[in-house]
């Protein structure tokens, strides 16, 4: 037993011995146990085990979701680039070993603290609907497809990436490229969670001959270890390297891709890629406990993270205590909060002028709307958006929607943080959304592109209603937190809804409860329904799922308080360990000593690399 499970016993045992003596029950010494009691709470969470080690640096770190991908831009940070050279090489290394959730067809937004400049930076590599998608046409379809020639957006990662490192970056592209070139031309092993995409993939890719040739192994899915190789893919990627990301937008490859699409009858043609740019703008951010926390603006539900920090700040979240049922209950309710008003505000800013940003942000707003959590009591179904603009806890006229069901697909996704030895540090997430994006592979071009258009709602009064040349509401939201002006952490996960969930409830381990960033990404997690999904047809809603090592402690005490628990053997979404945050990489940097900690949780195939 070490030094702190050593403390935090006998601190329970001498609690146990006093709790016990009637002599000791006065109300001074009631005050002293309580005290007492929260130091063993924080011991407790702060010793809880964790599997894999916390990687330790103090030049560089990476913490990705594939090996290779923390390989390519560990090697760019050793070479002597910067965060946003490395960022570029893990982007169009994700896009050879990860097709199946990211890549070049996909679309990205990155946070970056610059340290010459002391600010964090927005960039939104998000593509809009083509010029072609109307609304007309979607209702003559009969909705939005999740696959196929109709679901896709115009590709935005490429551009976005490509505006970084041009604005922030140090390398060039021949220069940081050759590895996924590699990687393409001449294979990679496919990990056992790739070949599992491959083979929930199957009847998605089938429709598609280039698919099938690109994606399966003669017409079945590839197994773990068999070695995957992309020709077409690597032949794109050398163009990328020489002529840089305007051959991806009005080159070879944005005719390759328009052809590809109008003769599937699909609506991207080549004048939404050459007219598309991708933007710096500012980030949102608020203030959590005297740090202040950093995310991506609309069209980006990033704000749904800020929001349910507002909510919870002025509760004293440990003194509830980690994962205990009041502490659940808390961060459940100011979520379903913060997802009621992303629902109704929440769009591309480009076409919603007044999106009330400060109001939704605002500590008066937050205060009203956490007016509305009753600690014995879960809120039924979806929660009632507010109204920030009039500063009212409740928008008046709101009705509840008329029945609940089980929610739409979760996206697919990729994300990553990185920190450099010159003070710079990145977060990002970039996605095709859903497992393949829309299914095709562009004949010759061996890449797929997203299905994007389902986030897109049909109701013409909707905020996030289609419109050709309009983004779509994102779930993708990368975060960053910074404590006396330097950075404190990079954190970011794929998974849909689910994003701001995982990385509310990760952030809380680490600032809440004291726990390093490998106890705080492995440790349980909770997952609300009760709001409308994001992916079409964005039915809502009920439940609250959560990992069977959690609910044996807790499930009846939720259920007591009105939550309809979904209880699964393994942690939501990816159900490959019995508890985790997501698929979380969080980088914590020491402000006072500028040492580096890298942690991911147990999903995926995470990988953390740093020196």
């Amino acid at each position: 037993m070490g030094t702190r499970e050593r403390r935090a016993a006998a601190v329970r045992e001498r609690l146990a011995w006093q709790l016990e003596n009637p002599l000791l029950r006065g109300r001074g010494s009631v005050l002293r146990i309580c005290a007492a009691l929260l130091v063993a709470a924080q011991l407790a969470a702060q010793t809880q085990p964790f599997w894999r080690t916390v990687v330790m640096g103090t030049h560089g770190m990476v913490a990705a979701e594939h090996p290779l991908q923390a390989m390519a831009g560990f090697d760019v940070l050793r070479s002597g680039g910067n965060a946003i050279d490395a960022a570029v090489a893990v982007f169009y290394m994700t896009g050879v070993v990860e097709q199946h959730q990211a890549g070049l067809g996909g679309d990205a937004f990155l946070l970056a603290y610059i340290a010459k400049e002391k600010r964090v930076v927005f960039i939104n590599g998000t593509g809009p609907a083509p010029k072609l998608a109307t609304l007309e046409l979607y209702r003559k379809l009969g909705g939005i497809p999740d696959a196929g020639p109709h679901s896709s957006t115009v590709p935005g990662a490429v551009g976005g990436f490509d505006l970084a490192l041009q604005k922030y970056g140090t390398r060039d592209y021949k220069t940081l490229l050759p590895p996924a070139i590699d990687a393409a031309a001449n294979g990679h092993a496919i990990t056992h969670f790739a070949a599992s995409n491959h083979r929930e993939a199957m009847s998605k890719l089938a429709p598609f001959s280039s698919s099938v040739r690109a994606l399966l192994k003669m017409g079945k899915p590839f197994e773990p270890g068999d070695l995957f190789v992309q020709k077409d893919l690597a032949r794109t990627l050398e163009t990328i390297a020489q002529e840089g990301a305007a051959a991806w937008y009005r080159g070879r490859l944005a005719r390759l891709t328009a052809g590809f699409y109008e003769k599937q009858g699909g609506e991207i043609r080549y004048e939404d890629l050459a007219e598309y740019r991708a933007e710096e703008t500012s980030p949102i951010r608020t203030l959590y406990k005297g740090l202040e926390v950093y995310q991506c603006a609309p069209n980006s539900q990033g704000i749904v993270l800020l929001m349910a920090l507002n909510i919870l700040e002025e509760m004293d979240l440990r003194k509830l205590g980690h994962n205990s049922p009041e502490y659940l209950h808390a961060v459940t309710e100011a979520l379903k909060l913060a997802f009621a008003d992303r629902d109704q505000y929440i769009a591309d800013p480009r076409f919603v002028k007044d999106i009330p940003v400060e109001g939704l942000l605002s500590k008066v707003y937050a205060a009203k709307r956490r007016g509305l959590i009753k600690m014995d009591r879960a809120m039924p179904g979806v929660a009632p958006p507010g109204d920030p603009r009039k500063g009212e806890a409740v928008l008046e006229g709101w009705r509840p929607p008329a029945g609940s069901g089980r929610p739409g697909g979760q996206g697919e996704t990729s994300s990553f943080s990185i920190a450099d030895r010159f003070g710079n540090v990145v977060s990002v997430t970039h996605s095709v959304n859903a497992t393949f994006g829309s299914g095709m592979v562009v004949e010759g071009g061996g890449y797929v592109l997203n299905d994007r258009m389902p986030y897109f709602h049909l109701d013409p009064q909707h905020v996030n209603v289609l419109a050709p040349g309009k983004r779509p509401m994102h779930t993708i939201n990368p975060a960053l937190a910074l404590k006396d002006g330097k950075p404190l952490l990079a954190w970011n996960t794929p998974g849909g809804d689910n994003q701001p969930q995982a990385m509310l409830q990760a952030f809380l381990n680490v600032t809440e409860f004291g726990m390093n960033v490998q106890q705080a990404l492995e440790s349980p997690t909770v997952t609300t329904t009760s709001f409308h999904p994001s992916m079409y047809p964005h039915q809502p809603g009920d439940t609250l799922t959560v990992p069977k090592v959690l609910a044996e402690r807790v499930g009846a005490a939720l259920e007591a308080k009105g939550h309809r628990l979904r209880v699964g053997a393994m942690q939501q979404p990816y159900q490959q360990q019995p508890s985790g945050a997501g698929a979380v990489k969080m980088i914590r940097i020491d402000p006072a000593t500028g040492m580096m900690f890298g942690g991911v949780s147990p999903a995926k195939d995470n990988y953390v690399m740093g020196w």
